[in-house]
């Protein structure tokens, strides 16, 4: 994986539950790591649904193997101020890179 590809920055989350004295349970995003990605694919589709039209965003990006941090598909990805749900996971070569799949989350 060449270093001059990874030329966009993005941040790892992952959804952190917290139980409050009370006994309620909130949950919230933390950051895992923020590193440099390469973006391989970008595409969005139209579709219509019962609601009306939806628009669908996909993006993949290719980052160096995170030794430290185990990545899942309940994880997110943080790029452009737009966060992504991880849909799927691909180990490039032996533990030289990851290939994340995403799709925008509807906020």
């Amino acid at each position: 994986m060449r270093a001059g590809k990874l030329d966009r920055t993005i941040t790892l989350q992952r959804a952190v539950d917290t139980v409050a004295p009370s006994g309620a349970v909130s949950s919230a995003w933390t950051d895992l790591d923020t590193v440099r990605a390469e973006l391989i694919q970008a595409t969005a589709d139209e579709a219509a649904t019962g609601y009306g039209e939806a628009e669908t965003v996909l993006r993949a990006f290719r980052i160096r193997w995170l030794a430290n941090v185990e990545i899942t598909t309940a994880d997110r990805v943080l790029y452009a101020g737009a966060a992504y749900g991880i849909n799927d996971i691909v180990e490039i070569g032996r533990q030289r890179g990851l290939e994340l799949r995403c799709e925008r989350i509807r906020t």
